[in-house]
Formats: C-alpha cells, structure tokens, sequence
C-alpha cells in the first residue's frame, strides 16, 4: 500500500469503546479534520510561549512547526505519528546567549548547528542501532542534564517575568496547576493555552478594575502601561509572511550566525532532545502495539533536520509534542492524516500576522505565570527519567558521579579558558555530569566484597 493509503475503517464514523485506528488508517475526513483541529489546540500553547520567552517570531515559530511536522511525517515513512512544536530544550541556553550579549541571529545559528547534531546522531543510531546511545548517555545521565536545563530556568522567571506582574503571575500558574490536576481528559492536556486565555482575561479585568501598572523586567526602568495592549492588533494584517523586528533590530526572517562559545551553551539541549524523541518513540510503540526500534534513527534524524531548517529562516527548534500523544492516548486515534490536518492549519495561523500580533501583546504577567510551572516541570522531567530507569541513588558511585555537573550547571559556575572562550553553566554542568559519571563507573573493586561495583 502507498505510504498516503490511509485506509477507512469503522465505516468512516465513530470507533467503539477502547477501538483504536492505526497509523496508516483513518476516520471519515470530517472526524479527522476536527482530530487535527484538536492536535493544534493541543501543541497551540506552548508551541508558542517558548518562542516568545526565546526572543524569536511566534508566527514564524507556528508556521514551521507545520512545515517541520510533515517534514517528520515523510522522513519516518508515516510510521511515528507525531506533531512538532518548540523545544523548551534550548530556553535555557537561549538565557544565557542573550545574556552574555548575543542576539537572535547568534541563537538560530547556535540552534542549528544542535540540529545538524541532532541529524548525525539520528543517522548513526539508524545503522548503529540506539545502544551506544544507551551507552554514552544512560538514563542517569539524561536525567541530570535535563534537570539542570530546567532549574538553569529560575532566574530567567524571577528577573524577567514574575516582576511585570507578580499577582497575575500568581493567579495564572494556580489556574494552570488547577486545571492540570482537577480538567478531565484533553482538557487537562492544554492546560497551558486554556492559562494563557485565563490569563488575558485576569489581566484585562485588572486594567478595568486597578488601572495601568508600573513595572520593570530586572535591570530595566520600570514604565507605566495597560496589561493588555492590543494597538499592534489592529494594524496587523490578515494574510502574509512573518515581518517585523525582533530585539537588536533583527528581522523576524533571518540568516543565522555562529560561535562556538554559543553553540556550546545550547549544546546540551540535543541530549534532552535525544531522551524526549526515544521515549516518545516508545510510547508511540507501545499505544499502537508495533515495533519501532528500526525508526528510532529516523526519528532523531527528522527532527534534527527539522530544527536546522527552521532556525535556518530565523524559527525556533522542533521537538516531538507529549501533548499530542496525550491526545492520541486518549482518543486512541493514531492516523498520522490528522497530524497533516493540523500541520497545515498551523501553518495557515503563521501566515496571518494578526494572530501574531495577539501572541505578541501576551501580557509579560502572565508569561511570568506559566513559566515559573513549565520551566520547573522541565527540570522534574529529568527526575521523571531517574524514577522511571530506576536509578539507583543507594549507590554513592551515581550521586557523586551526577552531583558536581547538576550543580555547576544550575548554579552557573564559569570555567575561562581564553579571552574569548569560556564554558560556564549548562554547558559546563554538562561535560561535567557526562565525564564525572563514566569515570566514578570505571569497573572497580569494591571496597568490602572485591567484586566490581554495579551500577544502575
């Protein structure tokens, strides 16, 4: 059958309780185009909060998280349903680009080159198979690298988000922690853009109710202005490419540049990436009852080149979505026609600037809110890998081991080298918790037993 066969089941209605539909089968095409209008609902939040957190175009970010998903769709063959949005991995090494004076070029040029790695690594666990991975990188080390890039994320909140509007903030983070735990369903799974609609909503009735608001990002003069400031609205118009300038006066579209000093500090990112797109390639396999250990390369391979080719246009990184697996798992719909549905509708919302212009004006209260639950969640995530390997923290080897690394990276310590080279932070943290590991696990006698240690 060709790789677009979908073949109707259940006579195009409806399936039965605990029914599901394959990959490479599909619903009529009026359930399958609201199944895709569901997958953009549910990646919509996020997808395009980290953009903006990143300094990068949120039209630009939707738009080729479209083009990118049905990149990945032809690269694994139709095998992995999946939906591409922005990468929280690279946030943090975004921060501290744009701290040490880089710009939006220097973070897309930084970002691509982590998506050619990416790529390479795909192509090598595709003929290798995804042991070495494994081996260079097991869960113990996953775990600590995605945990400092999360809590990495702290001051990021407290100095750039939760000042603009500290009691907005508060109130937007409680609704999305209430709406996680008590929503049934798919509701719970786009707690984040149903935070960002709550949010607007607290912040225009605030302005009614309070009046304007003074305040200032950490380092910058506080000004007085409304929460919610739609004037860049109605100017926008309703059909076009992404425009517009980003900070430093740099378009929206853009060329990326290159350092090694930058590249270095989002490095990291790519072995969350790797530890993201392995589990949901298993998840993927275990929901739909198929092997897919041969696509697992594939898989990497896809959305490395995705991120390389965004980030070439000046667009953000791509990761595979938990939250349209979520989708999947509860609708047990896996046909990966509806991810085409949704990846074409986001990319007619990133062809409309005035959508843009509203992502735009999200009041920085409730940017504060949001990020203070995501940014921590990225970081239990990589506790999440350690609970779920079973990593053995009984075994001192494994603590001392990861410890150093997590602290270097979260706590920012610097390493100068050069005049003009220095590793610091996460990428610092990292080779730390890497090197730190694979040498405390060195085979050795152990102290009482004299037969070598095991390591977890």
């Amino acid at each position: 059958m060709s790789m677009f066969g979908w073949k109707e089941v259940y006579g195009g209605k409806t399936p039965p309780p605990g029914a599901s539909v394959a990959p490479d089968e599909r619903l009529s095409y009026g359930r399958t185009i609201g199944l895709g209008a569901q997958h953009v609902v549910a990646m919509f939040g996020a997808t395009f909060v980290f953009p903006v957190v990143m300094g990068l175009d949120p039209n630009l970010a939707i738009l080729f998280s479209g083009i990118c998903t049905i990149m990945f769709l032809l690269i694994v063959r139709n095998r992995i349903p999946s939906y591409l949005g922005t990468s929280a991995s690279f946030v943090a090494g975004v921060a501290a680009i744009r701290e040490q004076g880089g710009d939006s070029a220097d973070v897309t040029g930084a970002i691509l080159i982590c998506g050619v790695v990416l790529a390479l690594v795909g192509v090598a666990v595709h003929y290798a198979g995804p042991r070495f991975i494994h081996a260079i990188l097991p869960p113990a080390v996953t775990g600590a690298v995605v945990m400092l890039i999360g809590f990495n994320l702290a001051p990021v909140v407290a100095e750039n988000y939760w000042p603009l509007d500290p009691w907005v903030g508060l109130l937007t983070a409680t609704f999305m922690v209430l709406a996680t735990a008590l929503l049934p369903g798919f509701w719970s799974r786009i707690a984040v853009f149903l935070a960002l609609i709550f949010g607007y909503v607290v912040s225009w009735l605030f302005d009614g109710v309070f009046g304007q608001i003074t305040s200032g990002a950490a380092g910058a003069e506080a000004t007085t202005h409304d929460r919610v400031d739609w004037s860049a609205v109605g100017d926008a118009s309703w059909f076009g490419f992404p425009h517009g300038e980003l900070e430093h006066g740099i378009s929206a579209v853009h060329a990326p540049s290159f350092s090694l000093t930058f590249i270095l500090l989002v490095l990291p990112g790519v072995i969350a990436l790797i530890a993201e797109n392995t589990g949901h390639v298993k998840a993927v396999a275990e929901m739909t009852g198929r092997n897919l250990d041969a696509d697992m390369g594939r898989a990497l391979a896809a959305d490395g080149i995705a991120t390389a080719v965004a980030s070439a246009f000046g667009g953000s990184p791509t990761t595979t979505y938990a939250e349209n697996i979520g989708v999947m798992s509860a609708t047990r719909v896996y046909s990966t026609l509806a991810y085409y549905v949704a990846a074409v509708v986001a990319i007619l919302l990133g062809l409309c600037p005035k959508f843009g212009a509203i992502v735009n004006a999200t009041p920085g209260g409730v940017l504060g809110g949001i990020t203070v639950v995501l940014y921590g969640m990225i970081g239990l995530v990589g506790a999440k890998i350690w609970v779920e390997n079973r990593v053995d923290f009984g075994n001192p080897v494994n603590m001392v081991g990861l410890a150093a690394g997590i602290i270097a990276g979260i706590g920012g310590l610097s390493l100068k080298f050069t005049d003009d080279f220095s590793l610091s932070g996460i990428a610092l943290g990292t080779i730390l918790v890497i090197v730190y590991f694979h040498v405390a696990n060195l085979r050795r006698p152990d102290a009482t037993s004299g037969e070598a240690t095991k390591v977890l």
